[in-house]
């Protein structure tokens, strides 16, 4: 049998091994701890924007194909819209007519209607002065005491209701000549200008049924199938400006004096498998919303979450929107 002592020198020995191992342990954690990074992982981003249209109608034709590289101008789809055809249609009717009073207005009378009036003055002014002369001869006859008083009065009667006819008739041929009004020639004007700006506008909105590329990019995605029906202001597609791309990163606010605005880094891509310079331009809160990493427990605060951008200083070839883009973060 083993003795006593044997077995306490047999335990020294095994405590001491096993104190050995443990500060082995703690001396390789603290040492791989200390050379670990932090990796803050972004993804890559690009501008979008979103193609809709002003007009209601159906899908008559896509142009372009989810991947297909636009130029600003180019049309990438048509929508078929009845409607609009047809206020076109009514649109132009009313500016025919009010062109037409406009005309009207300005050219005033026809050649025959002034002649017209010029013969009916003619005749009542030959009236007036048949009646002018029987009128002095019976106010001669009446001074001598030939006629009557009775007679008298019918006689200046009668001639004063031809000097008024002569005068309504001269009136009438000179609107014939004159025209019509000033008031009545800007308001027959303004009324085709009106008309004018209603086939403006409804020829605007047969321009929205063609839709096309506000700046160069990618088509990314297409909503809607030929023949559905898409309502004022629906997203047809998404497109991409692949020349304006940056990164997004997710960073805790105690790491954030490791990317300040204006900082360069170098950053990893898994998928293109290379590595690019990038710099901050742009640090904003997440919100309440963002995750929080709680460190009340020991006294301290809680650390919120900022979103931080960078861009390339580089064009990167094969850069996509969604992929991954790596920030290691040096802890020494």
């Amino acid at each position: 049998m083993v003795s006593e002592k044997t077995q306490r020198i047999n335990t020294f020995i095994a405590l001491g091994v096993l104190a050995i191992v443990i500060a082995v342990i703690c001396v390789i954690g603290i040492v791989t701890y200390g050379k670990t990074d932090e990796i803050l992982q972004g993804q890559a981003e690009a501008t979008e924007y979103r193609v809709s249209s002003k007009v209601p109608g159906r899908i008559m034709e896509f142009r372009v194909e989810e991947g297909q590289h636009v130029k600003a101008g180019d049309t990438l789809a048509i929508i078929e819209a009845p409607e609009v055809d047809a206020k076109k249609a009514q649109a132009e009717a009313v500016k025919t007519q009010a062109r037409a009073l406009s005309d009207k207005a300005e050219a005033g009378a026809r050649s025959e209607q002034i002649q017209g009036a010029y013969e009916m003055w003619q005749k009542a002014k030959v009236g007036s002065e048949i009646m002018e002369k029987s009128f002095k001869r019976v106010s001669n006859l009446y001074k001598e005491g030939v006629v009557s008083e009775q007679k008298y009065d019918e006689m200046k009667a009668q001639y004063d209701a031809a000097v008024a006819t002569e005068r309504a008739a001269k009136s009438q041929y000179d609107l014939a000549v004159n025209g019509a009004q000033k008031e009545d020639k800007e308001m027959a004007a303004a009324k085709y200008e009106q008309a004018k700006g209603a086939v403006a506008e409804v020829n605007s909105y047969i321009n929205e049924t063609y839709l096309t590329a506000y700046a160069d990019g990618e088509v990314m995605e297409i909503f809607p199938h030929i023949g559905e029906l898409v309502g004022t202001g629906a997203p047809i597609m998404n497109i991409a400006i692949m020349d304006d791309m940056w990164a997004t990163f997710n960073v805790r606010e105690d790491y954030l004096m490791k990317m300040p605005i204006g900082k360069t880094f170098q950053a990893e891509i898994p998928a293109l498998g290379r590595t690019t310079t990038m710099s901050v331009y742009n640090m904003k809160d997440r919100g309440d919303y963002a995750a929080w990493k709680a460190t009340k427990q020991t006294g301290q605060y809680d650390l919120k979450t900022f979103e931080v951008r960078a861009r390339p200083t580089e064009d990167i070839e094969g850069l996509r929107p969604g992929m991954t883009v790596l920030f290691r973060i040096n802890e020494k």
